[in-house]
């Protein structure tokens, strides 16, 4: 991802200067996070600056509450003009709402979570998404193991987690899923390695059920972690942003499975815990498909415009510059973001977690199985994640259960 940066005196919008004030509403859950502070406000600032009586207004909804806000709003037909999604599950929930940016996906890579079955592109991915397994090198070498050589198998990991518990100190992984978004990272991280491509259209497309071998192997791996005692007790009553997060930071755990960019990634841990004191690796899973040991990636945030506002092409031109090398420059230098706008420069990125990760990017990505699910599952699965942990279900009962939705699901009803 190496190029000349366009300067935002070369950038052109497509829309003229209104001759009037006109106010674009930008619904996201990231605009006031300090780290990402230069991005929006660059973008906000040289957009109102090429479009004089325009003003972009960032209101951050709740992350928790997000999808129901928006939700309720495009419902009574008061949504903002512009909003944030999520890619796969929650992006194609929402196409309705949604206008064709498909001539803007130029130069764009995980554009797939964004558009739907004919190509058509209904949001601009800014960054690039994925989970891997970072880990506390101190807390390694406390446990007899070396911290430069983490675990490549399922077997080692196995026998790191008995090396660290045994320790006392802390647990293997920190761990949380007050929202069931613990579920979803161990599912797609598993599933990465262990399912075929075949398989994950399959599973995407709800010919792979959740009651299939394979998916029961993955729900069955989730609950033996459990008994094994790799996280602290209370897991189900831990907020995984930040809690888990934090108690990763804090040393509190060896290992915590991550996110690419934007949050809970190698800059902020990094930042925290000293680059010389982070490592990262791929999760192994008990089976793997064809012997390699992957990670999901996907297109990770992205802006759509809302077809229903009263500003569609200014909005439209806003979300081409949200996406386009300037402001996104700013966003991987100063946040740490994988970008989706591939003429971005990522060399002055050095941190050793980082230049792993991006190397593995091409020859170890796979699907983001959980993302590649309806939503209805992927709600569904929260909870049936939680039940799995609290040994409230069997793993057969949480895998019909998950049958059920699916089939619903993509009935169309």
């Amino acid at each position: 991802m190496r190029t000349t940066l366009l300067t935002s005196a070369a950038l052109v919008f497509a829309v003229a200067s209104p001759a009037f004030a006109q106010t674009i509403t930008v619904w996201d859950w990231k605009s006031g996070d300090p780290v990402a502070t230069s991005y929006f406000q660059q973008a906000k600032t040289e957009f109102e600056a090429a479009h004089p009586g325009v003003t972009i207004n960032y209101v951050m909804q709740p992350n928790d509450q997000y999808y129901t806000i928006l939700g309720t709003a495009l419902a009574s037909g008061a949504g903002p003009d512009v909003f944030l999604l999520n890619g796969g599950a929650q992006a194609r929930a929402r196409f309705e709402a949604l206008t064709d940016v498909t001539a803007l996906g130029e130069n764009l890579v995980g554009t797939e979570e964004f558009a739907n079955e004919d190509g058509t592109l209904h949001a601009l991915p800014i960054t690039m998404q994925g989970f891997i397994v970072y880990y506390n090198k101190q807390r390694y070498a406390e446990a007899g193991l070396d911290p430069e050589n983490p675990p490549q198998t399922w077997e080692e990991l196995v026998a790191a987690c008995e090396a660290i518990t045994e320790t006392g100190n802390v647990p293997c992984f920190s761990m949380g899923n007050r929202e069931g978004f613990g579920g979803e990272f161990f599912l797609s991280s598993v599933a990465a390695s262990s399912l075929t491509a075949e398989q994950h259209d399959a599973f995407a497309n709800g010919e792979l059920k959740w009651s299939s071998p394979e998916i029961m192997e993955i729900l069955q791996t989730w609950v033996d972690t459990q008994d094994m005692g790799w996280y602290r007790q209370g897991a189900n009553s831990t907020a995984k942003f930040m809690d888990e997060y934090e108690q990763f930071m804090r040393g509190d755990a060896a290992n915590t499975i991550g996110l690419l960019s934007d949050v809970a990634h190698w800059k902020q841990f990094d930042d925290f815990l000293g680059a010389e004191n982070v490592g990262v690796f791929r999760l192994p899973a008990p089976t793997l498909a064809d012997g390699n040991v992957k990670i999901p990636v996907a297109g990770g945030i992205g802006y759509g415009v809302n077809n229903a506002g009263a500003n569609v092409e200014l909005a439209t031109a806003f979300v081409e510059h949200l996406a386009s090398a300037g402001p996104i420059q700013t966003f991987v230098n100063d946040a740490g973001v994988v970008p989706a706008n591939t003429t971005v420069d990522t060399s002055s990125l050095s941190s050793p977690s980082v230049v792993a990760i991006l190397e593995w990017l091409e020859p170890y990505g796979a699907p983001m199985a959980h993302s590649n699910t309806t939503a209805d599952e992927l709600s569904e699965w929260h909870r049936q994640s939680q039940l799995l942990l609290n040994g409230d279900v069997t793993v057969e009962e949480a895998a019909a259960r998950m049958d059920e939705v699916q089939a619903q699901a993509h009935s169309g009803n």
